[in-house]
């Protein structure tokens, strides 16, 4: 499984979703609970989509781990899934979002070193005949991130990034990530609106939101 390498907003839901089949998430769980080989329509619809997120925060190497533990961890938790909610995607945002806590530091050296990149010196060897800063800037433009947001993203509270990200790249709505991260809905506008302040002030006043076009807010309310 490849994660995609760009840091478009997550359009993804209705094209990989539960919208895009007859039968919801929450029918797919309550089989799952007779019928455990039945969990796995879950993994068909989502795990790119959660593959691509955790690759985003964590890198590639990490994203897969990341997503195969979260649909085992979903699965061993499934009988405590609320089967009055259809769609299964802010549940599992939501625990790969709490496996991505486990790894704070690990977020923050990735994002400093991102953004970093810019500043290699194009002289500086890396041992194949490739310039480190060629490498780098290739690893930055796969990666999706330029250097000077990452610089903002690593200096975010961990609870604004948490917010910031699973909107934006887990393409959640409000009362979404409210589910996902298992606060109200209230929480989600407050700590959305100030990470993206703290962005514009850390990126000299620029809305990142047309800067970059990958840290757009989607037009739920």
């Amino acid at each position: 499984m490849t994660a995609s390498p760009g840091i478009e907003t997550g359009q993804c839901a209705e094209s990989s979703g539960a919208e895009g089949h007859a039968e919801s998430d929450a029918s797919v769980v309550r089989r799952s609970l007779e019928d455990p080989d039945a969990f796995a329509a879950l993994f068909d619809r989502y795990a790119d989509d959660i593959h691509r997120y955790a690759a985003r925060r964590l890198g590639t190497e990490a994203a897969d781990d990341l997503m195969a533990e979260t649909f085992v961890i979903a699965f061993q938790q499934r009988r405590r899934y609320d089967l009055a909610r259809p769609h299964a995607r802010p549940w599992l945002y939501g625990i790969v979002t709490n496996l991505v806590g486990g790894h704070r530091r690990a977020e923050a050296r990735r994002l400093r070193a991102l953004s970093r990149a810019e500043s290699a010196a194009p002289g500086d060897g890396g041992g194949d005949g490739e310039p480190l800063a060629d490498r780098v800037a290739a690893r930055v433009s796969a990666e999706g991130i330029r250097s000077e947001l990452a610089r903002a993203l690593a200096a975010l509270p961990a609870r604004y990034r948490d917010v910031l990200l699973v909107v934006a790249w887990g393409d959640l709505d409000y009362a979404e990530a409210a589910e996902a991260l298992g606060v109200p809905v209230g929480t989600v506008r407050s700590r959305l609106h100030r990470a993206r302040k703290k962005l514009r002030e850390a990126l000299g006043g620029s809305d990142p939101t047309r800067l970059h076009d990958d840290l757009e807010e989607p037009g739920h309310e």
